[in-house]
């Protein structure tokens, strides 16, 4: 049988290889048509998707008066030869007020005219145009925004508009295919496409979620739709990073999960209603592990203050770590913030915080954020002064002079009035006038109360002490290490 194949005729050597040829580019077929869209490669075109979502976005022009000059003044010196030439020329033009004009993008979400865009495109306008893509322009009223996100929602006196639907942010991944559409330097409806490059960025807000992506996008783009495959909106393009105001391939979209949140409640209320658990918080870090009981990682966030309001009455404390918030395990201190900010406000939310090495769970019913106002500890009486070296800080009970001369209150607590040079505490960024109220997450009202936190972790084996540190009023948790 050897012998026989190795003396195949050329023409049946190439029929040979005809047939393996076939068979694989029959097997690649197969697997092809097998594998699901997102699986495959890129779309030949995407002609047929902005086509099916062009109806629903739209131009945005808004108007603003401005007043205009009433004179030379400013402008060349009052007194000058050139003021009666001036004013001779600015009396032939415009001396009135004048309409200063912007561009932007937004996209229809209903058929009753509903209409989402950025919060920077209509800010401080006095007129709002639309434009739909067959050209005809409507008036839009602003329904209300939300500054945080950068979301707002206008609405037209019109119905059975085209409208496209919101998809899930969330199951957007790295790589998949995007397409944005807008006004990009007000050129009209244009698209681009592009892949997400990156999820859950942060630029400046404290609800910021926003998808980065390559489809080029530029100024007039703000407000306008980032679209997946499907036509389905995941997300509202919102900033370019650039050095010159050009798309550079670094875009931001904002999460359609916030957005849609957000568009309901600007829908229902003319105005956001954010969820409020009322708690001071800060990140979990790494040297902090080791000084909490039942912490083995760095997560959660800690709680380093609780004013009156919910979280007071619901029970958490000081030194807690929320794990966990209505079902959802919390990773730092930024996702806490947004669950809690998108959840609605009067619900009773489970929260589980590790305390003293042991979870407890707690019923809080959330307070709303706009209206919040935090409630001041009232001050205490001052103890008797008494002075200290304790890992290298200088400690004091805060006496009247040390509250005058670093705007303390009088109340429990040690104030620091010096750190030495090259010490922990240093490199953590403590500072004179630096107040620690709890050590070991337990109050210390003198430096006797210090000095036994210290022995306690000690004899417990620990490295480090966690203390409670204030500056200015605002709280934050510190570990120290207990070497020398």
């Amino acid at each position: 049988m050897t012998s026989k194949a190795i003396s195949l005729t050329r023409r049946d050597e190439g029929k040979l290889r005809a047939g393996v040829t076939a068979l694989v580019l029959g097997l690649a077929l197969a697997l092809a048509q097998a594998l699901p869209i997102g699986a495959q490669d890129r779309p030949a075109s995407f002609a047929d998707l902005a086509e099916q979502v062009s109806p629903a976005v739209v131009n945005i022009t808004t108007s603003t008066v401005v007043a205009g000059n009433t004179g030379p003044q400013g402008v060349v010196p009052e007194g000058s030869p050139f003021e009666d030439f001036f004013r001779d020329f600015q009396d032939r033009g415009n001396n009135g007020p004048r309409r200063s004009s912007a561009l932007g993008s937004g996209f229809v979400i209903s058929a009753d005219g509903f209409i989402v865009t950025n919060n920077h495109v209509i800010e401080g306008a006095d007129e709002i145009l639309i434009e739909f893509f067959s050209g005809d322009e409507l008036p839009a009223e602003l329904v209300g925004t939300d500054p945080n996100t950068d979301i707002a929602l206008l609405k037209v006196d019109a119905q059975g508009l085209d409208f496209v639907p919101f998809g899930d942010s969330d199951t957007a991944r790295v790589g998949d295919w995007v397409m944005a559409m807008g006004n990009p330097l007000g050129q009209g409806f244009s698209v681009s496409a592009g892949i997400v490059s990156a999820r859950n960025r942060e630029l400046s807000g404290t609800y910021d979620d926003y998808i980065q992506t390559d489809a080029a996008i530029n100024r007039g783009n703000s407000g306008g739709p980032l679209f997946n495959l499907d036509g389905e909106v995941i997300g509202v393009n919102t900033a370019i990073l650039s050095p010159n105001g050009g798309s550079i391939g670094i875009g931001f979209s904002m999460a359609s999960n916030v957005v849609t949140n957000v568009v309901d409640q600007l829908k229902e209320y003319g105005e956001t209603r954010r969820g409020w658990l009322g708690v001071r918080i800060q990140d979990v870090t790494e040297d902090m592990v080791e000084a909490i009981d039942g912490l083995d990682v760095a997560r959660g966030a800690m709680v380093s203050d609780v004013p009156e309001g919910p979280a007071m009455d619901g029970g958490v404390e000081a030194g807690d770590v929320i794990t966990s918030f209505d079902g959802i395990e919390i990773e730092d201190t930024r996702e806490l913030v947004r669950i809690v900010g998108n959840s609605p406000v009067g619900k009773t939310v489970e929260v589980i915080v590790l305390r003293d090495g042991e979870p407890v769970t707690l019923a809080v019913t959330l307070g709303r954020r706009e209206t919040a106002e935090a409630a001041a500890f009232p001050a205490e009486e001052p103890a008797e002064p008494e002075l200290a070296q304790v890992l290298g800080l200088t400690l004091s009970e805060i006496t009247p002079d040390l509250a005058d001369q670093f705007s303390l209150t009088l109340s429990d607590g040690l104030v620091i009035t010096e750190v030495a040079p090259g010490s922990d505490a240093e490199s953590k960024g403590l500072v004179p006038g630096d107040l620690i109220t709890e050590a070991g997450q337990q109050p210390v009202a003198s430096v006797e109360d210090l000095e036994a936190r210290i022995d306690e972790a000690r004899e417990a084996g620990r490295k480090s002490i966690l203390l409670l540190i204030r500056r200015g009023g605002d709280p934050r948790f510190v570990a120290l290490g207990l070497d020398g």
